[in-house]
């Protein structure tokens, strides 16, 4: 059994060749959730900056219940963005320790040769 060094700019780990498959996909599953994040971001922003504008406008005066809306609406965005990220990232982490048991119980009997 070959086993392959994968770089982590944070930690370098040694995995096992048929585990490549399975590693690659949680690095995939954790810049999906980055990138998540980062449009929830976004698109609070745009309703922040929105509401912001509404808000400005003193010959609608009458439509500033929209801001308002707008901004409440920016916090729940940023509000469930993050609570996504840190909900999936802790089932994550938790998979990995899973993995990282199993693959030390392994090694503990795998023979010498």
């Amino acid at each position: 059994m070959r086993r392959v060094k994968l770089y982590n700019p944070f930690k370098v780990r040694m995995i096992d060749e048929n585990l490549i498959r399975e590693h690659l996909a949680l690095e995939r599953t954790k810049l999906a959730n980055e990138r998540t994040l980062l449009s929830y971001i976004r698109s609070s922003l745009y309703l922040f900056i929105g509401g912001l504008a509404i808000l400005q406008i003193k010959e609608y005066a009458h439509v500033q219940w929209l801001g308002y809306l707008s901004l409440v609406i920016c916090v729940i965005f940023i509000s469930i963005g993050v609570y996504r990220y840190i909900h999936l990232n802790r089932k994550l982490h938790k998979l990995l320790r899973t993995e990282k048991n199993d693959a030390s119980r392994d090694e503990e009997f795998e023979p010498d040769l």
